[in-house]
């Protein structure tokens, strides 16, 4: 699909009555299923190499054990650094990145949109990613640990936008594991991610657990780099700018 195409479908949601246009396409389906199969290579790879070598001792579980504890978290860092870009800078003409910056925007829009979409239609660009990225050290490494630490940081970074979509779904509406899940501060709720979503639109940015949040908003994380930023390059980001329209839930939502 072409950023213009995709443009105008996020610019006509409220008014949009065709089911298809939360459908995933067979493309998004193959790089959703090949990030899926990419993290899955790197945790059995990971597990095999344990497995055919010597009985692992205490020490070897407990280092794969941090290695995976450190990925679920820098997976959350990364996603709300990734998330306040795209918030932030740029526009739908951006190289490689246009569709998700017009994504985001639109989602401040109509917030429970996401929650209608595929899942392979919501993760396939990030599944792509991890894809591309991931498969290389899949190959080369035989490092057990670091292929632990390589499975869950893109496993997590790659579904952090459907835990965003849990974090909109109705609880009725969802698996009791999400839920539970949810409850248990493991993956991103409602409850943590409501605040992005009111004036001034300018924190918790996080998504996959929403653990970071109060490191990035309560030391100025994000405000210093958009600082540095601007020194920099000149330019400003939209959180600057008096919330708008642009950010305003729809009553159509």
């Amino acid at each position: 699909m072409s950023e213009t195409m995709l443009h105008h479908k996020i610019n006509s949601l409220s008014t949009i009555d065709d089911e298809s246009w939360y459908k995933a396409t067979w493309a998004h389906r193959a790089w959703f299923a090949a990030g899926c199969a990419t993290v899955l290579i790197s945790l059995a790879k990971s597990m095999l190499i344990i497995a055919a070598g010597e009985p692992a001792d205490a020490w070897t579980w407990l280092q794969l054990t941090l290695a995976a504890v450190l990925g679920y978290h820098l997976a959350d860092l990364g996603s709300g650094i990734y998330h306040w870009a795209v918030d932030n800078y740029g526009s739908a003409e951006t190289p490689v990145f246009g569709s998700q910056i017009e994504s985001f925007r639109a989602h401040h829009q109509h917030p429970s949109a996401i929650t209608k979409c595929d899942t392979a239609g919501i993760l396939y660009t990030l599944a792509g990613v991890v894809t591309v990225a991931v498969l290389p050290i899949n190959v080369v490494s035989s490092d057990p640990i670091f292929l632990g630490f390589v499975g869950v940081f893109a496993g997590c970074g790659m579904f952090s936008l459907k835990f965003h979509a849990w974090a909109h779904t109705p609880r009725r509406k969802l698996p009791p594991v999400v839920a539970a899940l949810q409850d248990a501060g493991i993956i991103l709720r409602l409850s943590h991610h409501n605040a992005h979503h009111r004036p001034p639109y300018n924190s918790n940015y996080c998504t996959v657990s929403g653990i970071w949040n109060r490191v990035l908003d309560e030391w100025k994380v994000l405000v210093a780099m958009e600082v540095a930023l601007f020194r920099v390059i000149g330019v400003r980001p939209r959180s600057w700018a008096e919330p708008n329209s642009e950010w305003t839930p729809r009553n159509q939502d």
